[in-house]
């Protein structure tokens, strides 16, 4: 497939040394768009950026990204949004720091949906893992979709939890998303690119630097709702991932375990921090006003078929994979919902979420 003009923009924009986020985001204010951005001269682009980077932005470009781009996204499953999609998750908008492409392999409609992040040691215990995976699969029972960061331990525990219920789960990666790290969550993977979705800010053929896990914590949070901690010792990274939820204003909870277990000193610390002890699901959902059967309490429920709908336009054939049901039967669902004022009908015969 051809790459879009507009992306292969942002996709050059991403590759200027020394730009970074911030200094792509004032560019981006002051000039519009990514295209404005690259046509722009280099005495405009120095009121915004040094130089050096000015100069950066009108010189040559490595093409051999946009290519491997290109490639990727042959396969269906496989998108890059930008800032300024309409599928970019509105959640990202409010942290201080979004990320500017978000390469997504699965489900797009998860994106925008609430979400719960679940997060914990990689060094983690039986009785650990069993929580994490019993959260996930009750909220995600509840509506809620599982984020967390596809490390071993906890946080593969939490994905294979929430995959379980129509919540569903997604993974925010530290390496490019043509690449899996653990290689030991190759399946698990693979489990999320079918009835989930992977999520990495970095480039295609990004490898598992250290430096690029603590940065993707902001996006684990940024994207929930709340914060859950399962196990973690004093030193565990889920504290930065709990820390980041705080100042971005999400709720965070905590299992607490025993006092003689280093890895409940962490969940310890939070509680003591003033997160909210938990100890079953149960007190997570009441927190965001859901029962155990999903319904949001004091609310109408909702149809099944829109959770399989989602907010991306989307075919009645989709729809039918998804949801098991036949055409006529669904064709009778969406029209009652489109009277209902729940869908739209768009152009070549797709349908797209509203409320």
């Amino acid at each position: 497939m051809s790459l879009d003009a507009s992306l292969a923009s942002w996709l050059k924009l991403t590759q200027i040394p020394g730009l970074g986020n911030e200094g792509l985001r004032r560019l981006l204010q002051s000039f519009g768009s990514s295209d404005a951005v690259l046509d722009a001269s280099a005495s405009s682009l120095s009121q915004y950026v040094k130089p050096a980077v000015a100069k950066a932005i009108k010189g040559e470009f490595d093409y051999a990204l946009l290519e491997v781009a290109t490639a990727w996204l042959d396969d269906p499953r496989n998108r890059i949004i930008t800032l300024a999609d309409a599928e970019y998750p509105q959640a990202l908008l409010n942290i201080s720091d979004p990320p500017l492409l978000l390469y997504v392999k699965g489900r797009l409609d998860l994106l925008n949906v609430g979400s719960l992040a679940v997060v914990g040691s990689r060094h983690s215990t039986a009785q650990g893992v069993r929580n994490a995976e019993a959260f996930a699969k009750a909220s995600s029972e509840s509506g809620l979709c599982i984020v967390s960061g596809m490390a071993h331990g906890i946080d593969a525990a939490a994905h294979k939890g929430g995959l379980q219920g129509v919540g569903s789960s997604i993974a925010v990666v530290g390496t490019g998303l043509d690449k899996v790290y653990p290689a030991a969550n190759r399946e698990l993977a693979h489990q999320l690119a079918q009835h989930g979705t992977l999520i990495s800010e970095f480039p295609l053929g990004t490898p598992p630097l250290a430096s690029n896990f603590p940065r993707r914590n902001r996006i684990i949070s940024g994207l929930s709702e709340g914060c859950l901690v399962v196990e973690a010792s004093l030193q565990s990274g889920s504290l930065i991932t709990a820390r980041m939820a705080l100042e971005q204003g999400r709720e965070v909870f905590a299992i607490p375990g025993s006092i003689h277990s280093p890895q409940s000193k962490g969940c310890h610390a939070l509680i003591k921090q003033g997160a909210k002890l938990v100890e079953s699901a149960q007190d997570i959902l009441e927190e965001f006003g859901f029962a155990m059967n999903g319904v949001k309490v004091g609310a109408t429920p909702e149809h099944p078929l829109l959770t399989h709908l989602g907010y991306e336009a989307t075919g009645i054939e989709t729809l039918s994979q998804r949801s098991s049901l036949t055409i006529s039967e669904l064709s009778a669902i969406l029209l009652q919902l489109e009277l209902d004022g729940l869908i739209a009908t768009l152009p070549g015969g797709l349908y797209q979420r509203i409320s």
